[in-house]
């Protein structure tokens, strides 16, 4: 039986406790009770969340009697104004050493960087407070754009749903990519996204304010592998090309060849980093005119080639 324990504190965001749920229907999916799951504090006794909410949770075990495989730490809301208690950091740096492993989910990360575990290895934290982990903890390497980042027996991950993703990672080490494949099947995860993901979303950036100029955005990203004119898009959306290409930039602060082409690279990306497709038939279904076309737009876009980022999630992998 792998033991999992729930590090929490007064302040927890309740959304760590989420993640709990991969591990149950991993056990409902393997048809044997393999994870064992238990909340602690250093105290005992009643935690309350970030929403008032309490937990009833059990002591920290001395760490020469603790039998817990993976400690998984739950963030706070904000993290440069409720610093980890002493007494958890003391406890972690005992414990890690026992354990199998040890993760920090989303702003969890800042307390495992406090008790120095992340000094030298590679981390990655909600967009929000990348910045302040690497100004606070200079010999961390964060890396502000990935859903999880695993570094040997540390494992990260950014915002609070990012921790779901991190969760079924951890399901598929321990048992398997089709475990984890019915988990996420079973939790309507429809997508399991890989660590090397980027933490953005093309379309959440644009934000348009209309529904009109989202149904532009939708029906350009349904229809990638065609060249996209302002002319298609706007008679999509029944309005005239100059007038459509007003509202659009006044909405979105891009052009829509811009927009398209951001769209574009987010699709291709994650053809990279979830597929073994060649990059020309990769080039060709997200709708660049050919693999040098889509490099250029990589190079604009990401500061690297494709090639390189199909480099980092092999070596990730």
């Amino acid at each position: 039986m792998h033991r999992i324990g729930y590090l929490l504190s007064d302040g927890f965001q309740v959304m760590a406790l989420a993640t709990q749920s991969v591990f149950e229907y991993a056990n409902v999916v393997a048809g044997t009770p393999f994870y064992a799951i238990e909340n602690y504090s250093v105290a005992g006794g009643a935690v309350r969340s970030s929403l008032g909410m309490s937990v009833d949770t059990q002591r920290t075990p001395a760490p020469t009697r603790s039998r817990v495989d993976t400690w998984i730490v739950a963030g706070v809301n904000d993290p440069l104004a409720e610093a980890a208690p002493p007494a958890v950091l003391a406890f972690l740096r005992r414990a890690s050493g026992r354990a199998r492993r040890v993760a920090g989910i989303c702003t969890g990360g800042f307390v495992l960087a406090e008790a120095g575990l992340l000094d030298g290895r590679r981390a990655t934290m909600h967009w929000f407070y990348a910045r302040d982990l690497q100004q606070r903890f200079p010999e961390v390497r964060v890396e502000d754009d990935r859903i999880y980042i695993v570094d040997g027996p540390v494992w990260t991950s950014a915002g609070m749903t990012a921790g779901l993703d991190l969760a079924l990672a951890m399901v598929e080490r321990d048992l398997g990519a089709e475990v984890a494949r019915s988990v996420a099947h079973k939790l309507v995860m429809h997508q399991r996204r890989s660590g090397g993901q980027s933490q953005h979303s093309e379309m959440l950036a644009l934000a348009p304010k209309s529904d009109r100029i989202q149904n532009a955005l939708d029906y350009a990203r349904r229809n990638l592998s065609r060249a996209l004119t302002v002319e298609e898009l706007a008679e999509a959306v029944h309005l005239s090309p100059r007038q459509f290409s007003r509202v659009f930039t006044a909405e979105t602060g891009q052009s829509p060849a811009r927009a398209v082409e951001g769209l574009r690279l987010e699709a291709a990306r994650l053809m990279i980093e979830q597929s073994t497709h060649p990059l020309d038939v990769i080039a060709r279904e997200t709708g660049f005119r050919d693999r040098r076309h889509m490099r250029e737009a990589f190079v604009r876009g990401f500061g690297v080639p494709p090639q390189a980022v199909r480099r980092e999630m092999r070596a990730g992998a």
